[in-house]
């Protein structure tokens, strides 16, 4: 969209009804913000064009290439449908598009400022799906400040004749993802749904891969606790148990989108669709189990290592005590004849410096033996 054909200000839109929805349960009218509540700033990208791509496919083709405002009317004549690829798009910028696509208000609003939950909501003929993608940062060694998991976001606009992806985060990109699908002519010939579809698959896969990343780390670190040599592990533990958190809030609440996206009767949804939903679905819920397993694993490797930390320490408090003990035998022996009484009758006995001499040595060497068979030394 060139800056002429953009307009000076967000359009006024007028409130859309929201009907009874079998999506969420929505109060009616426009749900109000809780007072207080701060909304994030929105993310600003480099580049000055929020428009990644946009094309009209129709049978399952590309078409030639049009603006993302003359693409609804152009699908609308030739029966095809419009995919938009937005990257981190102003308020203003999709206010102008909403003027032409018909989007709702507080979608546009979750779409700018991201930061949302997981989740599926219906505005009159047209579904708002949020997604949270995650990627692995590769590492040399896991530290307490490690960066594991990098977290974004994708939204989906979902039209009878359109599909409006925005994506949020320096990576997940959806380029190879287009390029693929426009290979497979007759996933694309079921609308724009099978665009959504594909975005949550490979949204889920990439979740699936993290996953199995994450578990290496995961093992290393269980072997690095368990291992003979003492290893202060308590930093790496929780922080991988907090980016591991990241992932989880990004892959449980998916389930409930795709339940609702692979069940239940939705007009911009064909039945023909519906099949590859419960798959995905099949897929978020084993990543779901996976990442709640390493979750607990975690905690398990956690208290195991608090727990030989204690039990090293204890050890660490016995050796001292016990050569505080060898020690105070020759101390006290050595206090002792170090007092300047006059009457001391082994000061004046010739054998009396080597005997004293003697116990001392003696009195040691018989407390380390009974220290070391009762494994304080």
């Amino acid at each position: 969209m060139s800056a002429s054909d953009r307009p000076a200000g967000p359009p006024e839109v007028s409130p859309l009804p929201i009907p009874p929805s079998t999506l969420v349960d929505p109060t009616p009218g426009l749900r109000p913000r809780p007072a207080g509540r701060q909304r994030q700033a929105p993310t600003r990208r480099r580049g000055e064009d929020p428009v990644v791509d946009c094309a009209v496919y129709v049978d399952g083709h590309r078409q030639a290439p049009v603006t993302p405002d003359e693409a609804l009317r152009v699908a609308a004549e030739t029966g095809g449908f419009v995919w938009l690829g937005l990257y981190e798009p102003t308020q203003a910028e999709l206010d102008a598009l909403s003027a032409t696509y018909g989007l709702h208000p507080l979608a546009v609003e979750d779409a700018v400022y991201a930061h949302q939950r997981p989740k599926l909501e219906r505005y009159d003929d047209a579904l708002f799906m949020v997604l949270k993608t995650a990627t692995y940062v590769a590492h040399e060694e896991l530290t307490a400040t490690s960066e594991v998991v990098d977290t974004g976001e994708v939204m989906v606009f979902l039209g009878a004749n359109y599909v409006i992806t925005v994506r949020h985060g320096g990576h997940s990109g959806l380029a190879e993802l287009r390029a693929r699908m426009e290979e497979q002519h007759d996933l694309l010939c079921l609308g724009p749904s099978a665009v959504l579809y594909a975005v949550a698959d490979l949204v889920v896969d990439t979740f699936v891969e993290v996953a199995g990343l994450v578990e290496e780390d995961v093992d290393e670190l269980e072997a690095s606790v368990f291992s003979p040599d003492r290893t202060d592990d308590i930093g790496r533990l929780y922080q991988l148990k907090r980016e591991l958190m990241g992932l989880r809030r990004a892959v449980t609440p998916l389930e409930v989108p795709l339940q609702k996206l692979a069940d239940r009767p939705i007009d911009v949804v064909p039945d023909a669709i519906r099949s590859y939903f419960r798959d995905v679905l099949d897929h978020a819920i084993r990543v779901r189990d996976q990442v709640a397993a390493l979750d607990e694993l975690l905690s398990s490797i956690l208290q195991a290592s608090l727990a030989r930390t204690s039990l090293a320490d204890n050890e660490d408090v016995r050796k001292i005590s016990a050569y505080a003990g060898i020690i105070a035998v020759p101390t006290a022996i050595a206090g002792i004849y170090g007092m300047n009484f006059e009457h001391m009758p082994e000061l004046g006995w010739r054998f009396g410096y080597p005997l004293v001499l003697v116990v001392i040595a003696l009195s040691c060497v018989l407390l380390y033996r009974a220290f070391k068979r009762n494994n304080w030394l």
